[in-house]
């Protein structure tokens, strides 16, 4: 798949594959055949992104496990072209030219993401149209609203489960956790929601030992899900799916639920925890936050251009000889779409440090037929849950130096394995309640919790009875001999004062309690 000077299908010598190669920290570690790059064996992939773009420029070729070939397109506007491009590339991977020679092995790490399957993802055409427009219409039915609500009372429950410790591990605890209870909710299944489907979606993710036996339980919740909308038709992301006119079977339901869940679920809890993440080691961008210069939801679009939730996204193949980024591109030659080195082409990023605040033309949620249908719900989480957590927890600080978080990082995204914080213990909230970081404390007990109040009226004490024989000259005394004044009138209530109307709200208040779905 390459110009002739990048041969991406070398032949091997003799007994290659038994060679051992270079040590950690040679020149030729991590090159392979021909001198391409190993993209699976760097240590820091943004580093050999420029590395790439320096000596190929916006198309490099590159070798992923087992030395199979691959090119990465580096270039912002080479990617706009790679994913607007349909009469010229595909995500159809049966194309792929080390596929089709018998190249790929059955167990090949990446054939989860390469292998064809009969979902959107992978077709074109009208398959494409057929399963891409029942998903397109789940999401156009979402109340974002009510979203916004959920979402709220999502954040509620889960830091309920920490603040009044004083400190948690924001990526478990938190970037991990919410997504998953909010997309739960979106597609019809809120109880699925616990600790053991949070495990799981991870599992299958890292694609560890367990990935497939993390995989089937998912799939038996979903597919549960499938049956259960059947019989129970109702208003939520499953079941328009279910009552679609293109009449997808309770398979393609199912699968195209597992994509959903597991591609939203990823994709936000990255960029959940990257933006808190430049909130906590960034006093520059937090000030702008709490000074208003910066809104959350541009807080988020900035992150969107420096940490997309996925650095590459597989594949797409040429359909036909071609040409992009002065690259010669060969037919069954497979692409990576690369959000994470394209968002900093310096074409469009001389200063890839620059504020992108009100630009939207980063690629993290790719781009063309095949763009991220779920980009909005993702936004709504990540944007909720970084003010609703700064609400409930205001003085929240990293309990660690910058330079000890760490990522794991493969080919497909970067993600941040802990994020630890300590804050002033704080009591749990109710989850209708609007999170928030003022302490409830109950009014003074003489009073009525009403605007206006007055003194609430104290029952009198019952009449003591006289005692026995106290009765002089046929006077009733009480005790020490003092007249008794007689049975007590009760005390006649006091009509609460009317009530007060509530001041008018501001455009802006009005806006932000709606925004926030209260």
């Amino acid at each position: 798949m390459t110009p002739e000077s990048h041969s991406q299908t070398p032949d091997r010598p003799a007994g290659d594959g038994t060679r051992p190669g270079p040590p950690p920290g040679c020149p030729a570690h991590g090159l392979g055949p021909g001198g391409l790059a190993r993209l699976h064996e760097s240590d820091d992939l943004k580093s050999l992104y420029e590395q790439l773009r320096e000596k190929h420029g916006p198309v490099a070729p590159v070798l992923v496990h087992d030395d199979l070939p691959l090119w990465i397109v580096l270039g912002h506007a080479e990617s706009q072209q790679l994913v607007r491009s349909p009469a010229q590339f595909t995500k159809d991977s049966r194309i792929w030219s080390p596929l089709r020679d018998g190249l790929v092995k059955p167990d090949h790490p990446l054939m989860p993401h390469i292998a064809w399957q009969p979902m959107c993802a992978h077709t074109e055409g009208e398959n494409h149209h057929r399963w891409r427009g029942a998903i397109d219409t789940a999401v156009a039915a979402t109340d974002f609203r009510s979203l916004r609500r959920y979402v709220n009372r999502s954040v509620q429950r889960v830091v309920n489960r920490f603040c009044e410790v004083g400190e948690a591990e924001l990526v478990s605890q938190y970037a991990e956790h919410l997504p998953m209870a909010v997309m739960c909710h979106v597609l019809g299944m809120p109880d699925e929601y616990d600790d053991r489907m949070v495990q799981a979606a991870r599992d299958m993710i890292r694609g560890t030992e367990t990935a497939i036996a993390s995989n089937a339980y998912v799939m038996e919740a979903l597919n549960r899900l499938t049956v259960r909308r059947r019989k129970e038709p109702q208003d939520d992301f499953t079941g328009h799916l279910v009552s679609h006119p293109a009449g997808l079977s309770d398979e393609e339901v199912s699968q195209h639920l597992r994509v959903v869940l597991i591609a939203a679920y990823e994709a936000t809890a990255n960029l959940l925890a990257n933006v808190l993440r430049q909130v906590l080691i960034d006093p520059r961008f937090r000030s702008q936050l709490n000074g208003g210069q910066m809104t959350v939801p541009q807080a988020v679009e900035q992150l969107l251009w420096d940490e997309p939730p996925f650095s590459t996204v597989f594949a797409y193949y040429a359909k036909q000889d071609t040409e992009l980024g002065g690259q010669r591109i060969r037919k069954g030659d497979g692409l990576l779409f690369a959000p994470a080195p394209a968002n900093v082409d310096p074409r469009v990023r001389p200063d890839p440090t620059a504020d992108m605040q009100g630009n939207r033309s980063h690629l993290a949620f790719g781009g063309g037929t095949h763009e991220c249908p779920g980009q909005d719900i993702g936004r709504v989480i990540a944007e909720v849950g970084v003010d609703a957590l700064l609400m409930r927890l205001p003085d929240v600080e990293l309990s660690c130096d910058e330079e000890e978080l760490t990522f794991t990082e493969s080919i497909a995204s970067r993600h941040l394995v802990s994020l630890p914080v300590h804050f002033t213990p704080r009591p749990q909230q109710e989850i209708t309640q609007a999170p928030s970081h003022e302490v409830d404390t109950k009014p003074p007990a003489a009073y009525d919790w009403q605007i206006g109040g007055v003194p609430r009226q104290t029952p009198a004490p019952a009449p003591t009875p006289a005692a026995v024989g106290a009765s002089v000259g046929g006077a009733d005394t009480g005790v020490g001999g003092v007249p008794d004044a007689g049975p007590v009138p009760a005390a006649v209530p006091v009509p609460p004062p009317p009530a007060q109307p509530e001041p008018p709200k501001g455009a802006w208040q009005r806006f932000l309690r709606w925004w926030r779905g209260y």
